[in-house]
């Protein structure tokens, strides 16, 4: 990146693990020790954090392009989605990718018989939509190797049947642009490549809300929520925040910060940078006779090399092993050193 790091970031090893989870930038850090002095301390400010959930809304809607009255805040894309699930009409099929990551597809496998549970090949996915589909639900890059959704071209093709699409950003916001326009939900665990702590998710709805309904809507979910705190609440909020769970808040005033460097530094900038060190990553890896899956993406995957982890490990690496794949993710904090490292052990891994 064009701003050092060095003042952000201070990993005791080379990580190349942010697809798992990220690193914590040094403002988050000075945040989160804050408030949990304030919280032993008896110095909370109820009012105050809930403030800042709202700053987390903001802040993550400027970064996917909608208004913040299309955001709902959460804990986890699993819960997200299935409030979907729940809310979808009895009998409609739902078509997802094959291998896609189980808290997109799983909330609606439970949902059988009530729901149709269609999966086809990534590569098929736009093809595979047909005039019984009600929903698509795909990943826009994918955990497991790092491939990157045809977007644009599911979302032409559920246009054509009627179908609503739903794109998990969990493994995009942060380093890959999305045309909001290209879906009508979206659900993003905002502890990977946004940095945040675990327990901040976001969802984004249509509008009208797309046919939700507030499943868990609790006293927060009112649009006068310190007015309404017992009993039914008789006016739920006009906006998405009638989809929000009450909200954790050492995760959420630690996500403020966190979300804020993300925007000054700006997703395309950031976005080049990882992708560049992915395919230094990507080249280095076919030289030592391996063949990465190809993508251009933050993510790099490596069918079969997978046992190569421990190794890396013991020389201070930290990567990810999915699928039998070994799986690299660059991020802001990595440096072209960091491939070079990576790639050095992988080459005594291979000559051993």
């Amino acid at each position: 990146m064009s701003q050092p790091m060095s003042a952000e970031f201070s990993p005791t090893l080379t990580y190349l693990n942010t697809a798992a989870h990220g690193l914590f930038p040094a403002r988050t850090t000075a945040v989160l020790h804050a408030a949990v002095r304030e919280m032993a301390e008896a110095e909370m400010d109820q009012v105050g954090y809930y403030e800042r959930v709202e700053a987390a809304r903001t802040a993550f809607a400027q970064l996917a392009g909608v208004p913040p009255t299309r955001v709902a805040t959460g804990s986890a894309v699993a819960v997200h989605v299935g409030l979907i699930a729940q809310s979808l009409p009895e009998g409609t099929e739902v078509l997802v990718a094959d291998g896609d990551f189980s808290s997109l597809v799983n909330p609606f496998a439970v949902r059988r018989p009530g729901l149709v549970l269609r999966s086809v090949p990534l590569p098929e996915l736009a093809d595979a939509v047909r005039p019984s589909t009600g929903l698509v639900a795909v990943s826009a890059v994918q955990s497991a190797d790092g491939r990157v959704a045809d977007l644009a071209a599911v979302r032409a093709a559920a246009g054509a049947h009627g179908a609503r699409v739903l794109v998990d950003t969990t493994q995009s916001t942060g380093w890959l642009t999305l045309d909001p326009a290209l879906a009508d939900f979206t659900v993003c665990g905002a502890y990977k490549w946004l940095l945040c702590p675990r327990g901040t998710s976001f969802l984004t709805v249509p509008e009208d809300g797309g046919g939700l309904r507030p499943l868990h809507a609790g006293w927060i979910a009112g649009e006068n929520p310190w007015e309404t705190c017992y009993g039914p609440v008789e006016e739920l909020a006009r906006s998405a925040r009638r989809f929000d769970e009450s909200p954790p808040f050492l995760p959420y005033l630690g996500a403020v910060p966190s979300l804020d460097l993300i925007a000054e530094l700006g997703p395309e900038a950031i976005g080049k940078h990882n992708r560049g060190l992915a395919a230094r990553f990507r080249a280095g890896v076919r030289e030592l006779g391996h063949r990465p899956v190809e993508a251009d993406s933050a993510i790099v995957a490596v069918p079969g090399l997978g046992d190569a982890a421990e190794a890396l490990a013991k020389a201070g690496i930290r990567l990810s092993t999915r699928v039998g794949n070994l799986r690299a993710a660059f991020h802001l904090f990595n440096t072209e050193d960091d491939v070079d490292r990576a790639l050095e052990v992988l080459g005594e891994h291979s000559r051993t």
